[in-house]
């Protein structure tokens, strides 16, 4: 007969039972919370996504404005010889101001003829010079040419400005609202896709700013950063885990590889800053001082994954090579080696993306400089997509917020692309012993 002590103690498997329901429950939070910190993740990402594309769309399109556009030989090219430096120094922006005239005869005041004049980009002198240049032919005829309006003008076109709202209220005033409505309803002012933004180095007018300097300034510091960083991480990953000796130095060297990687990216600016340019003397705010100071930077990267990548290969690879007579030089160079190299061609290209999208070592060796020509050289004064976000980011004018998002999701594409360029590498070389 059991004893009342003994009924009032709960037996064995209630208490396993409700340990099990404690643990069931508590795994039930943890894949909740899990699945709720990925979701969260994922809605402020989206958010991210969609404020930058919201913004920086309309940047790939320009408003136009079209006029009859008299080439005259009085001002083009009074002496009549085509010679290339007179049509060069014409005043064409002369025959913009004189078709805008003809087509509002009514506008004579000074002031109201320097509104009028506003709507269109200082851009115009340079499209009608290009246009004389590459046909000379054109001079003493009448052409309808879509010319680049001003960039209060596009954002008024782009919905940017509200018409409704109170003259004292609008960066276009009435006087130019009257003109611009006129021009649409002549069937004048259009969008156009925006080439120059592509073709283009920077400017101080949103509408003549482009995209072309930075994007040519990334491509020179990444290439020579590819050339200066891979060599040498894949040469010292090879002898740190395949022929150096284990010992204190290899291992402080390690450590300090492995430091090195978690270091902010703004103290390798100011090493660059120190060595390269007040020690050695290179030049300041070019393609090659960068790759330098982004190389610096990426090696830790790239000499981890392609260390990870040595040890990925299977022993026996090694075994048997030197088994049939191969050398250990040969035995890393013509079997370790290739069977590593997908593991350190996707390391490298994660570390070139990470430099891709560096900023801060960048401004600290003088990259932050208004350069306006596009480099042709890794020695031309060049600035970086990432740098140029940056300044534009802090200018005033409403047209350079699109510009800003729309460069900033020029360069999320080349991270993206870089990206997957990585994933597709490893899913298709990689081996699994």
């Amino acid at each position: 007969m059991n004893s009342p002590i003994a009924a009032a103690r709960p037996r064995a498997i209630d208490r396993v039972n409700q340990s099990l329901k404690r643990r069931y429950a508590a795994e039930r939070r943890f894949r909740f919370l899990g699945a709720s910190a990925v979701v969260i993740g994922l809605l402020f990402v989206t958010i991210l996504f969609v404020d930058i594309i919201g913004k920086g769309y309309t940047a790939f399109w320009q408003t136009s404005i079209q006029l009859s556009i008299y080439f005259d030989p009085e001002v083009i090219d009074p002496s009549g010889e085509r010679d290339p430096q007179e049509l060069r120094r014409a005043d064409y922006q002369k025959l913009a101001r004189d078709a805008l005239r003809a087509e509002f005869p009514e506008v004579q005041r000074r002031q109201e003829l320097r509104e009028l004049y506003g709507l269109l980009s200082t851009g115009v002198a340079q499209q009608l010079a290009e246009r004389v240049q590459a046909n000379p032919e054109r001079i003493g005829t009448t052409e309808a040419v879509w010319l680049l309006a001003d960039d209060d003008v596009d954002m008024l076109i782009k919905g940017k400005i509200d018409r409704d709202l109170p003259e004292s209220d609008r960066r276009v005033k009435d006087r130019p609202l009257a003109w611009i409505e006129a021009l649409e309803a002549k069937g004048a002012i259009e969008k156009h896709f925006n080439t120059p933004f592509f073709s283009n180095g920077t400017s101080r007018e949103p509408e003549l700013a482009g995209i072309a300097g930075a994007l040519m300034g990334s491509f020179y510091t990444l290439l020579l950063t590819l050339l200066f960083s891979f060599p040498i991480a894949v040469a010292t990953a090879v002898y740190l885990e395949e022929f150096a000796p284990k010992n204190r130095w290899t291992d402080l060297i390690e450590v300090n590889i492995n430091n090195l990687a978690a270091v902010p990216s703004i103290v390798f600016g100011l090493l660059g800053l120190a060595v390269f340019i007040n020690f050695f003397g290179v030049p300041r705010s070019t393609p090659l001082v960068g790759a330098l100071v982004l190389t610096l930077m990426t090696l830790p990267t790239i000499i981890i994954a392609s260390r990870a990548a040595l040890k990925s290969v299977p022993p026996s690879i090694r075994e048997a090579a030197l088994g049939v007579g191969a050398s250990p030089l040969q035995t890393q160079f013509h079997h370790v080696l290739p069977l590593a190299m997908p593991g350190m061609l996707t390391g490298t290209i994660i570390g070139m993306a990470q430099a891709l999208g560096e900023t801060a070592p960048l401004l600290m060796i003088g990259m932050i400089a208004f350069i306006v020509d596009i480099p042709g050289g890794a020695t031309d004064a060049a600035t970086v997509l990432p740098v140029q976000i940056f300044l534009w980011a802090d200018s005033p004018e409403r047209g350079f917020v699109e510009r800003t998002s729309a460069a900033i999701m020029v360069l999320l594409a080349f991270l993206i692309a870089m990206n997957l360029t990585a994933v597709m590498l490893r899913r298709k070389f990689e081996r699994r012993w």
